[in-house]
């Protein structure tokens, strides 16, 4: 009877973790510089594919794709990392039309198929540059009965620094205003792009955060101030990259915040679908106060969270680094098993002393987290899987019988026995 009563409440207990555990979703913007035509830099695409097979988003948004070679080529480099990804429709900028029909820098977004749909498409013209809107469903369990839609905006404002460029990226930012003024007040919303503004008081920042909109947008960082030239927000700054002139894009060093990832406010605290609080970071920075001025592959910008490495990839690919944000939900992804044998396997023995090693298939690295639950169906651990090979200190756990498990994937769990 107890045993029935104990495997009765671990049964429970994974449900409810299945059912109200967070699933989150890495998000990241990125400026890619003309690509593909900038090719001062060779192979710029092996760079950007070490960059993206470090962080893994689940959804990839870029501004200055060139045309539909490139937009395809960076999806064949996303896929190579996880076949899951798929891209929007490639679309040509319309709204220069009128002012040279140049049509040489487009938007797009990149997304895992496994965790996202996409809904709906849509361009918003301006006087310069389109906004491009993608409605994506999150792949829920529960997306037939309560669907989570996330519209995301990708933009690239008007460049450079003068009133009548100000009032361009005013402009700009108003057509997207009066079209998000045509949405739900409660809509999801993430703004990302380039959005060439040196200080929070320009006009076009003040608008997009004007609480009298029908939806507020909100910095997910806290870090709205006069940005340029200050180094008290060396943490955000993303452009530029480079020192080294002839290389492309722009040169002069790392001391402006051009590219931002925003959200509405209703995206705060939503146990539906927010943002989660600390995760905003702009990718390659180690907020290196030296840094400032210098090129982001110096020893000046040198710190613990980015190494050498990809640093020198970032400033080979682009004269911008990316800006990245975590969203959760309380829903969980609607992702077909898997066979634990084969994905997720017990090295040695499953009596475990101190360490727990665990083998992981590649395909769940970064993808996967896993939940120790005791008998009881208490949680006592959690794990990101960052790597093929896992080892989980289990000397402060008690002796006893325990379970790993999974809110993201459906597999029985596997059970290991703690002996000191």
């Amino acid at each position: 009877m107890i045993k029935k009563f104990i495997l009765f409440v671990f049964a429970f207990a994974i449900s409810n973790l299945s059912l109200f555990g967070q699933t989150e979703f890495k998000l990241m913007f990125y400026n890619v510089l003309n690509f593909p035509l900038e090719d001062a830099v060779p192979n710029r695409i092996n760079d950007l594919e070490f960059i993206l097979d470090g962080y893994r988003p689940d959804i990839f948004m870029v501004c200055e794709l060139n045309n539909i070679s490139g937009a395809n080529t960076i999806l064949n480099t996303l896929q190579d990392i996880n076949p899951n990804y798929q891209s929007a429709i490639f679309e040509l900028n319309t709204s220069d039309d009128n002012i040279g029909n140049q049509n040489d820098l487009q938007q797009l977004i990149y997304f895992d198929s496994s965790k996202f749909i996409l809904e709906n498409q849509d361009i918003i013209t301006t006087i310069f540059r389109d906004f491009n809107h993608y409605q994506l469903k999150i792949n829920s369990i529960e997306q037939v009965t309560t669907p989570i839609i996330i519209d995301f905006f990708v933009c690239h404002l008007k460049a450079s620094s003068g009133s009548s460029n100000q009032a361009s990226r005013l402009e700009m930012v108003e057509d997207l205003i009066s079209y998000l003024d045509g949405l739900p007040a409660d809509s999801n919303i993430i703004l990302s792009g380039d959005f060439n503004v040196y200080t929070n008081s320009e006009p076009a920042f003040q608008k997009l955060i004007d609480t009298d909109n029908n939806i507020v947008l909100i910095d997910p960082a806290n870090r709205i101030g006069s940005w340029h030239n200050n180094t008290n927000y060396i943490d955000v700054m993303t452009q530029s990259t480079r020192t080294q002139t002839g290389l492309g894009g722009t040169t002069g060093g790392f001391d402006d915040r051009f590219d931002f990832i925003m959200t509405s406010e209703n995206m705060t605290a939503n146990p539906d679908l927010s943002f989660v609080a600390g995760s905003y970071d702009v990718y390659g920075n180690n907020e290196n106060i030296d840094c400032y001025n210098q090129s982001i592959n110096s020893s000046d910008c040198a710190g613990s969270d980015f190494s050498y490495e990809i640093r020198n990839a970032l400033h080979n690919f682009s004269d911008h680094l990316p800006v990245t944000l975590e969203l959760q939900t309380n829903q969980s992804l609607s992702i077909s098993e898997f066979s634990t044998s084969e994905m997720l396997t017990i090295l040695e023995s499953n009596v475990i002393g101190n360490t727990l090693k665990l083998k992981v298939d590649l395909s769940l690295v970064n993808e996967l987290k896993l939940h120790v639950f005791n008998s009881l169906g208490q949680v006592v651990k959690t794990v990101d899987v960052n790597n093929t090979l896992i080892s989980i200190d289990v000397s402060q756990i008690n002796s006893g019988i325990y379970y790993i498990t999974s809110s993201q994937f459906q597999f029985n769990p596997l059970k290991f026995v703690v002996s000191h």
